[in-house]
């Protein structure tokens, strides 16, 4: 199962040597989501970051960037719906119903399973109600194109594996670990990242 990390949505200093650290780590896959920015900040954060690793990296924005930075690929949503003319490379989108995520994921190289009540203490019984209903709907072959977002923590990877998710999209429990406005160093982010890596 894939761990896929979703940035901030706001740019900060120690940002690319976070990012270059957890690809160090093994970070397979990050998607660079950074909505209502400049494009220019988004080219700063990439060229901070080894190129080595820009194969590893989606866009949710500034589509451009793919090519001019040899990204991985691109993310389809409610800001940016169509693909470039031309476009090569992966293409991903986020869903929000187990019906969505059957019919788009066949168009898609994979798609995230929003399940935004994850966050909710009192919802999550129901999240995992929808995504064991995904999980009873779908093959083996097409859960695989399926990442569960909304709130995972490290507790939850191992439910997901076992209902057969491709990967899991995690944000809060990794930049939680991290305060951008006092200058401490990031082991424990790292240390974290490590626990869900195994």
């Amino acid at each position: 199962m894939k761990i896929v990390l979703m940035t901030t949505p706001f740019f900060f200093v120690e940002e690319s040597q976070i990012l270059t650290a957890l690809f160090d780590e093994g970070l397979e896959l990050l998607h660079l989501r950074k909505p209502d920015t400049e494009p220019v900040f988004s080219e700063r954060l990439l060229s901070l970051i080894p190129e080595s690793y820009h194969r590893r990296i989606v866009t949710h924005d500034h589509f451009y960037l793919k090519n001019e930075y040899g990204l991985r690929g691109v993310h389809l949503n409610g800001r940016n719906l169509e693909l470039p003319d031309g476009f090569k490379g992966t293409i991903s989108c986020s869903c929000y119903t187990v019906e969505e995520t059957e019919a788009r994921r066949r168009k898609m190289d994979y798609v995230f399973l929003q399940s935004t009540d994850f966050n909710v203490p009192e919802s999550r019984e129901a999240s995992w109600g929808l995504l064991e209903d995904a999980a009873h709907q779908m093959s083996e072959k097409e859960l695989k194109k399926v990442y569960v977002s909304g709130g995972i923590t490290l507790d939850d990877l191992p439910r997901l594996r076992s209902l057969g998710f491709g990967g899991a999209v995690v944000y809060g429990d990794i930049w939680n670990r991290f305060n951008i406005y006092s200058q401490q160093d990031y082991r424990e982010l790292i240390l974290h990242f490590r626990k869900l890596l195994k």
